[in-house]
């Protein structure tokens, strides 16, 4: 069974949401293994818990001119990409105090990309799950939100990616689980995730394999919001959640009572445009320069997800392989 999280329930619901939202918009992701997720909520050793990093890792970028010439003619003119930003939680994406400034990963990306390609950045906050077909419909140029990439999305999304984050599990600290490695293990539980994902897109795809398994289904309640997720967990109306690795194990250094089970399976994540674009191949050499400039490094370094790191940015590359048989 799949159930959704509708606006306007109770206000009991509504409120709570909005202040566990509030609280993970400073507290949800972190990335790599152990040795490489953040000592604080910033990802510096010694930062505050809740404190969000500040280094300005972007003003120095320069104009990378090799990368520039592969922009379309009109976007040249033009001077501009817009981007449709999924705004969730950090490292991948969050809110400053002033509840408008947008930071993150995405962000740094975002913005290191427009400067290296001489452009300006305007970006629009879209829901998750309306993203990627606004890029279909061409109302914008470019979409952000830690969008794996899948040989579903492949189909109608061309990718240029940047990162590699993917599938991880969490869970009450008083749960018998300790990893999850085959999604039978969720036979008979009750798994939050957020809407539009590849979490549920895996997570309904394989409902089958539990009755094959001879065991109860497992239950889907999809969220719209992350708070909710966690609230969910939190109140006992969940077992488990799936999420991203990098957020996983941010979050659980946050909240009390909860911990990480494990890495599922890795996905390369990228900057998401329309099929066909003309602007991924400029899109790809930026991020490449930014390798190269050491740029990249810090953004990662920054964030504290330095075990998300790319050898290379790719367009459009197969999906990585699955554990799921």
């Amino acid at each position: 069974m799949t159930t959704r999280t509708r606006p306007g329930t109770a206000r009991t619901t509504v409120v709570f949401a909005l202040i566990t939202g509030a609280a993970l918009a400073l507290t949800a992701c972190s990335g790599g293994e152990p040795a490489t997720a953040p000592a604080g909520a910033s990802g510096a050793p010694g930062a505050a818990k809740g404190a969000l990093p500040s280094e300005d890792v972007v003003t120095a970028v320069k104009k990378n001119e090799t990368a520039a010439k592969l922009l379309p003619a009109d976007v040249r003119q033009r001077g501009s990409f817009t981007v449709a930003s999924s705004v969730a939680s950090p490292p991948s994406s969050t809110y400053l105090a002033d509840g408008k400034t947008v930071v993150g990963v995405d962000a740094d990306f975002s913005a290191a990309v427009a400067k290296a390609l001489g452009l300006e950045v305007k970006r629009e906050v879209v829901g998750f799950e309306a993203i990627l077909p606004a890029l279909g419909s061409g109302k914008y140029d470019v979409g952000t939100g830690n969008f794996g990439v899948t040989e579903e999305r492949r189909r109608t999304i061309d990718f240029v990616t940047y990162i590699n984050d993917g599938q991880g599990f969490a869970s009450r600290a008083d749960s018998p689980l300790k990893a999850v490695t085959d999604l039978t293990q969720l036979c008979g539980l009750k798994v939050a995730v957020n809407a539009g994902t590849t979490f549920e897109q895996s997570l309904e795809k394989n409902k089958g394999r539990c009755a094959a398994a001879g065991k109860k289904p497992y239950e889907v309640s999809v969220f719209s919001e992350a708070g909710t997720v966690w609230m969910s967990l939190q109140q006992g109306r969940s077992d488990v959640t799936m999420s991203t690795i990098n957020g996983l194990r941010y979050a659980v250094t946050q909240q009390k009572g909860v911990k990480f089970l494990n890495e599922y399976r890795r996905l390369d994540v990228g900057f998401a445009f329309k099929k066909g674009t003309p602007l991924a191949p400029a899109f790809q050499a930026a991020v490449n320069g930014l390798k190269a400039d050491g740029t990249y490094d810090r953004i990662l370094k920054k964030w504290g997800v330095t075990g998300s790191g790319i050898a290379k940015s790719q367009i459009s590359p197969p999906e990585l392989p699955s554990p799921e048989k």
